[in-house]
């Protein structure tokens, strides 16, 4: 019997043990950190081998495969030894691909993944698909390929998903765009994490289809660099395109086979340039799988958006409260300042992960009338915006910090959590920050 080792007890790992000891495997999780008590039961219930708070090597070395979590860099000593000893380590995404043959789109990006996944999945399930949802979002895909038969599936796919990969191999992929972004975890290399995006069509070949944003330069360049053997299907809002998704007169147009008018964008239920960018995307890959047009477009106009994202939380004595709190990195932030179009009370910082905040000068010139820090180390913040912003004030959680901008905020104003930051210096996750962010809005 063969021995697979996971490394991890949350979502991914659980999955990938409970399918993996459905495929026959002598399984073996290890948590360095606790496990959470839901999984613990989890794999307690399906008499799975666990240890937590601890990594016992000569266990883990006795593996014939290692399935890591996303979460555990490449760099660490545990997988560098393993790998030195020839055992192969794979992503969740790879492990579990190989016990289905359903159809797959894979959506990767810096930003607007989320959304893209969430409004693809939420079109093909109307349109009548037997479809699941899953990666980097919602249940395990492991775990629903061990429990459920889906004809289809949406995959979110991170860039540290995509480094487990070697034949993992989506129908269809979709790079919503590539700015700079967990450059920690590649030697500050922007190319490295390039690269890691691109991953998602590296397996793809000519009956496959790449779908990506023409006006994102970074993607074109990388394009035009390199070898792709899946059909290239762009979209763009700038510029009309002989093939592919663009905007005419106010209306998303496809060419595919022909031309055809989709929906107006002012129906969109989620607005903004980025908003119309993912449902292009998600538009080319439901035509793909033969969904009629009037269905993409009722589906779109009454998609709610994700939570975290550009998410309205109330209306209080005329000041609109928006959590972004998803915004982990400037390019999101950069979007959401986008959309603001009444004075902003920006909360911003976390744990910054390379930050560049010249990039959103000009927006925060135009739209920003004061800053409140939601950090422990607000340095660079302070040092980028002085200068520009009237009041800088520095808080220590989401309840001072709301109570700081509600003081600040006048009738007419939006107070926006748009961190462009990880949130793990005073938060377990973005999610556990936007949660924190409402009720204390909801208890103002």
């Amino acid at each position: 019997m063969k021995k697979l080792v996971v490394l991890g007890g949350g979502e991914s790992g659980v999955g990938t043990a409970i399918l993996g000891k459905q495929k026959g495997y002598d399984v073996f999780v290890s948590d360095k950190g606790s496990i959470k008590e839901k999984y613990k039961k989890v794999l307690l219930n399906n008499n799975i081998i666990f240890e937590e708070n601890q990594h016992t090597e000569s266990e883990i070395f006795k593996a014939d495969l290692v399935m890591k979590s996303p979460g555990i860099p490449d760099k660490v000593k545990l997988i560098q030894d393993l790998i030195s000893k020839n055992i192969k380590v794979v992503s969740e995404i790879e492990f579990a691909a190989k016990y289905t043959e359903a159809t797959i789109v894979g959506i990767t990006g810096s930003n607007g993944k989320t959304t893209t996944t969430m409004l693809t999945h939420h079109v093909l399930k109307r349109a009548g698909l037997n479809i699941g949802v899953g990666g980097n979002i919602g249940d395990s895909f492991a775990q629903q390929v061990a429990e459920q038969s889906y004809d289809e599936y949406v995959l979110e796919l991170s860039s540290f998903q995509l480094d487990g990969i070697e034949e993992f191999h989506p129908h269809i992929a979709i790079i919503t765009n590539i700015t700079p972004d967990h450059l920690d975890r590649y030697e500050y290399v922007f190319e490295n994490y390039i690269a890691s995006k691109f991953r998602i069509t590296k397996n793809q070949n000519k009956d496959d289809f790449l779908i990506y944003d023409a006006d994102d330069e970074v993607l074109c360049d990388w394009i035009k660099k390199n070898t792709i053997k899946a059909k290239l299907i762009p979209f763009s809002v700038e510029k009309e395109l002989e093939y592919g998704a663009f905007l005419q007169k106010g209306k998303i147009i496809t060419r595919l086979n022909r031309q055809e008018d989709i929906m107006e964008v002012s129906k969109l239920k989620i607005q903004g340039k980025h908003n119309t960018k993912n449902a292009m995307a998600a538009i080319m890959a439901s035509k793909l799988l033969k969904v009629r047009n009037q269905d993409i477009a009722e589906s779109l106009e009454d998609f709610e958006g994700a939570e975290h994202r550009l998410e309205k939380v109330a209306k209080i004595h005329g000041v609109k409260y928006i959590n972004d709190s998803k915004a982990t990195n400037i390019n999101a932030t950069f979007y959401a300042l986008e959309c603001m179009e009444t004075p902003t009370v920006w909360i911003v910082g976390g744990v910054d992960k390379g930050n560049d905040y010249t990039e959103l000068m000009s927006l925060v010139r135009e739209k920003v009338k004061s800053i409140v820090c939601l950090g422990l180390d607000n340095q660079k913040i302070k040092e980028t915006f002085g200068n520009v912003v009237d009041i800088i004030v520095e808080t220590a959680g989401a309840e001072e910090a709301v109570k700081v901008a509600q003081k600040i905020a006048q009738k007419g104003d939006t107070v926006l959590l748009s961190p462009a930051c990880a949130s793990f210096d005073l938060f377990e996750s973005y999610e556990d920050r936007g949660d924190k962010f409402k009720e204390a809005v909801r208890s103002i």
